[in-house]
């Protein structure tokens, strides 16, 4: 997985491509912790070239939402394909992330 890091105005974009899985999902856990160290921030996670989400990736974008509540910051995924969708609404995470 490859993640590129954009800074605008207060909002960062981390754009995802690849497979958010097992062994992926550390370095973007390490990547949002970077973007929340900031005060009040806004996080947009674009996965237009993500390929692929696992339950381990699952588990890092709800604890980067968890942290986004408490730090009152926001967090949404934008460009999901189908499939990464399917998973969400399988899961339930349709009604816990802000996914456009």
């Amino acid at each position: 997985m490859e993640i590129r890091t954009i800074n605008n105005d207060g909002t960062t974009t981390l754009s995802l491509s690849g497979r958010l899985d097992t062994i992926t999902s550390g370095k973007l856990g390490e990547e949002i912790d970077k973007v929340f160290q900031e005060e009040k921030v806004h996080l947009v996670l674009d996965f237009k070239e993500l390929e692929y989400i696992s339950s381990a990736g699952l588990r890092i974008l709800l604890m980067a939402q968890k942290k986004a509540n408490t730090l009152d910051a926001s967090m949404k995924i934008i460009n999901a394909n189908e499939s990464v969708k399917e998973v969400f609404t399988m899961t339930g995470f349709t009604s816990v992330l802000n996914i456009e």
